[in-house]
């Protein structure tokens, strides 16, 4: 199949997600981290995701990769209903239809897969990301004051959350 898919992360979209992540990281603004890993490094990552069976999607165009958004299971047995969102997208697809394309498909695997709470942090700069995560129900829970530091600079970060209301 051609043109824009949402699909979840398999062997063939390895290297085209790491470089995606890459360019991401590499505007040092929207991640946590600036630089990724090794490429090794992160296939064993992606494929921890797929074997736990959690969300993992990426945005292709006619194969290419141009974001991925994935979910992380949270730490505890407490916790097991609980999932970490991550995501990013290449900067010419921001503020179109991509990046809520990918975040609403991973919710709704996120509670296929029986999770009842997803978690994300945000930073406060970020206010195309924050009014997505809005208009999709996240619910703003607190504020990380200079909770990532980049290039010597503090950044706060806004601690946002979705829970499946039964």
């Amino acid at each position: 199949m051609t043109g824009f898919q949402i699909v979840t992360a398999g062997e063939e979209h390895h290297a085209g997600l790491h470089a995606v992540t890459d360019a991401v990281a590499g505007e040092r603004k929207y991640l946590a981290g600036v630089k990724v890993p090794p490429l090794e490094s992160s296939v064993a990552y992606y494929r921890s995701l797929a074997k736990a069976g959690f969300p993992h999607l990426v945005a292709v165009d006619d194969g290419r990769v141009l974001g991925w958004c994935d979910v992380t299971p949270a730490f505890g047995d407490a916790r097991a209903h609980v999932g970490t969102l991550g995501m990013g997208l290449l900067p010419a697809y921001r503020g179109k239809v991509h990046g809520r394309r990918m975040l609403e498909e991973a919710i709704r695997r996120s509670w296929d897969r029986g999770l009842t709470r997803l978690e994300l942090t945000v930073r406060v700069d970020n206010a195309n990301a924050i009014a997505l995560y809005e208009r999709l129900g996240f619910v703003m829970e607190g504020t990380k004051r200079a909770a990532i530091r980049i290039d010597g600079v503090y950044h706060d970060v806004l601690m946002m959350a979705l829970v499946r209301e039964e």
